[in-house]
């Protein structure tokens, strides 16, 4: 079972969940999974990465963020985000396109 998230109660959520790891594709395809403590600010998110998420998020900015459950059987939360590039101190801006919670793994 999936809940969506409203864009309004995803700055909440995330409260709740402290951290993600973001999720961006490389030029060969790959997942590039780094963690973050995302900053919510606005309707916004903001995550500190290093070069290579910053490289995977200019050539392809869809990029996800994955916060694993905070207790044993609870949900993840799954945000998609269309990544964009901060001030050029390894900060992405993210603007969120869809959030859900998504089912405890068996």
């Amino acid at each position: 079972m999936s809940i969506e998230v409203p864009l309004a109660e995803l700055p909440a959520t995330v409260e709740r969940y402290g951290f993600a790891y973001v999720i961006t594709v490389s030029d060969s395809g790959r997942p590039h999974l780094v963690a973050v403590r995302p900053v919510v600010s606005g309707d916004e998110l903001w995550v500190s990465v290093g070069r290579t998420s910053l490289a995977n998020a200019a050539a392809r900015p869809e990029i996800t963020l994955v916060f694993p459950p905070v207790d044993d059987g609870g949900f993840s939360l799954v945000v998609d985000a269309t990544a964009s590039a901060g001030d050029g101190s390894g900060d992405l801006r993210l603007a969120v396109t869809w959030a859900v919670l998504h089912r405890p793994a068996p």
